[in-house]
């Protein structure tokens, strides 16, 4: 019998599947997005000690709307400049299970644009 799963449950599924070969360390950690329909999120880690370096959040700019193209390129810029002041210059991105596309994508472009290297 074939059971239907939800769209999210099928998203993390693909995002363990990724995860086993993304690790982040001190010197190389982890950007991790998430995006749900009215906001997007991101955090830098340290998977061996299980820190999150920085994090950035489309509430945390109070938009209007934080679940678009828009709101993604902000907060990519934003998590940029915190990992800028918190020496962070190399990471591994994490796009959490999602298609590399729209919001995910705008917002790889702008951490990159702003400093980042991945």
């Amino acid at each position: 019998m074939i059971k239907k799963e939800s769209r999210n449950d099928m998203r993390l599924v693909r995002h363990a599947r990724v995860r086993k070969s993304i690790h982040g360390t001190e010197s190389l950690p982890r950007l991790d997005v998430f995006r749900s329909n009215k906001n997007i999120s991101a955090q830098i880690i340290d998977d061996e000690n299980g820190v999150t370096l920085v994090a950035a959040s489309s509430m945390e700019l109070k938009l209007e709307n934080g679940g678009n193209i828009e709101a993604s390129k902000k907060v990519g810029a934003l998590i940029a400049e915190k990992a800028k002041k918190a020496g962070i210059t190399n990471v591994v991105f994490d796009r959490g299970g999602y298609l590399y596309h729209g919001r995910v994508k705008a917002f790889a472009d702008a951490a990159r644009e702003n400093g980042l290297e991945f």
